[in-house]
């Protein structure tokens, strides 16, 4: 029995080691993600397509991005469905937003799922990124 504890033990130890190792891996900044974006789409990231996309209304239950993250983003929003406060979605009023890679393709799949009814393509990511790295609190 000892002998399995200690395995056990072991193997959390290192499934812990993996998860920190995959986290640090995946730490970004906005300007990365941006490039990495600009680049699969093979197009220049656009901050007015980006401003455009999240304003345009797809007449979903969640009618824009801004009906939960304020039509302004560099304000605080409100999950239309908990009713929690979202921070700022604008990296210059959140200083922590897309920094963690895995966190930024979550959130981008589910909400564009939610919002438009589909996943967001590489350039739609780019473009709404320009768009919210240019914002100043």
């Amino acid at each position: 029995m000892r002998k399995t504890t200690f395995a056990r033990a072991v193997g959390l130890m290192g499934a812990a080691g993996l998860a920190a190792t995959s986290a640090a891996a995946q730490t970004t900044t906005p300007a990365e993600l941006l490039a990495a974006y600009s680049a699969q789409a093979r197009v220049e990231a656009s901050a007015e397509r980006g401003q455009a996309l999240f304003n345009k209304k797809f007449g979903r239950d969640f009618d824009n991005c801004a009906a939960c993250h304020g039509a302004v983003p560099t304000g605080r929003g409100k999950d239309l469905v908990s009713e929690k406060a979202i921070a700022p979605l604008a990296p210059a009023a959140t200083p922590g937003r897309f920094t963690d890679r895995g966190k930024v393709e979550y959130r981008f799949k589910v909400n564009c799922k939610d919002v438009i009814g589909r996943e967001c393509t590489a350039g739609e990511k780019a473009d709404m990124l320009a768009w919210l790295i240019s914002l100043k609190p």
